[in-house]
């Protein structure tokens, strides 16, 4: 399972903006150049981003886009919901999912194992602000994450 280019490239210009947050506006163009997500691109996902309340616009000479809220009050989920939509690993975890579809749905086993599957990966996501992306907060290297129930999924530094 893989996240697309629309929550990558979005979550580089959230923290790009997160950086630089109460500086004022930042121009779509240099945060294009420093993060190296194309332009064009870059509007769209902004786009989507600013319609979801997550980042304000101001045009003219000295306009850009800034974040509409502390850096702590934003999450890494809340960026990749408005880019992606919410995280799935199957259909019937859906909340447009239709019941009747699935003449298992109350026994079935396996959809236990996806929906800790999704309840994990959102407490992950959920877990991360952008500030944390900022400060650095976040370790990647082997400790646990500290989002997950599990004290033996902390023990193991797993997720």
């Amino acid at each position: 399972m893989k996240l697309s280019t629309r929550s990558r490239y979005g979550l580089r210009a959230m923290y790009d903006l997160a950086l630089r947050y109460g500086e004022g506006p930042v121009p779509l163009n240099s945060i294009a150049d420093r993060q190296m997500v194309s332009l064009h691109y870059l509007e769209q996902l902004v786009a989507k981003l600013r319609r979801a309340g997550l980042v304000s616009s101001s045009r003219g000479a000295q306009g850009g886009y800034e974040l509409s809220k502390p850096p702590e009050d934003i999450t890494v989920g809340d960026v990749v919901r408005v880019l992606e939509g919410s995280f799935d690993p199957v259909q019937c975890l859906s909340v447009d999912f239709d019941h009747e579809d699935c003449e298992q749905l109350d026994d079935c086993v396996v959809r236990f194992v996806w929906k800790k599957l999704q309840d994990c990966t959102n407490r992950v996501l959920n877990s991360i602000s952008l500030r944390d992306l900022c400060d650095g907060t976040t370790n990647l290297k082997g400790k646990a994450c500290g989002a997950c129930a599990s004290d033996s999924q902390q023990a193991m530094g797993t997720c």
